[in-house]
C-alpha cells in the first residue's frame, strides 16, 4: 500500500489557532476538527502544497514558514500517511472555507485539544505558539512564503 504524503498548517492569529471540521460528506474523517491540511500532489513540493492548500481551504492572507514544525507518520482511512505541519501567521482577511469543512472556529490549543482527537497535530499546535519570535521576524529568518487569497 502507498503511503499517502499530506501538509498541515497550524494558522495563528494571536493567542487562537484556526480549527476546521470536516464535512461530514468527507471520504476520511467526516466530523472531525484539524487545521488546514492536504495532500501533496505529485511532483510538487510541501511548501508549494500547503500555500495551495490555505488558499483554496480559507482564502486567507498568512505568512507560511519555510521551516516544518513537525513531521509524523499517521493513517487515513487505513492507508500510511506522513504529515508534514508548518506554522503560519494570519495577516488579513476571514475564512472562506471550501466544501471541505463545514464549520471553523478560531481557538486556543486547549481548545482544540478539547475538540479533536489528532493528539500529535495538537503537539504541534503547542509546538507552533512556544516559538518566542515574533513570526514576521521568523518568517523572514526562515525565508518565509506570504500567501494572499
Amino acid at each position: 500500500m502507498k503511503a499517502v504524503f499530506a501538509v498541515a498548517a497550524v494558522i495563528i492569529k494571536g493567542t487562537k489557532v484556526l480549527a476546521m471540521r470536516r464535512s461530514l460528506d468527507r471520504d476520511a474523517g467526516a466530523g472531525l476538527w484539524e487545521t488546514v491540511s492536504g495532500r501533496v500532489e505529485p511532483e510538487e513540493q510541501p511548501l508549494d502544497a500547503i500555500v495551495r492548500e490555505i488558499t483554496e481551504e480559507t482564502g486567507l492572507q498568512v505568512r507560511v514558514d519555510k521551516r516544518p514544525i513537525d513531521a509524523y507518520a499517521a493513517r487515513r482511512a487505513g492507508a500510511p500517511m506522513v504529515v508534514i505541519v508548518y506554522r503560519a501567521e494570519h495577516v488579513a482577511g476571514e475564512v472562506v472555507r471550501s466544501a471541505e469543512h463545514d464549520e471553523h472556529m478560531w481557538c486556543t490549543p486547549a481548545e482544540f485539544r478539547d475538540r479533536s482527537t489528532l493528539t500529535r497535530l495538537a503537539r504541534a499546535i503547542d509546538d507552533a505558539f512556544a516559538v518566542t519570535t515574533g513570526a514576521a521576524s521568523r518568517g523572514d529568518r526562515a525565508g518565509g512564503r506570504d500567501v494572499e487569497g
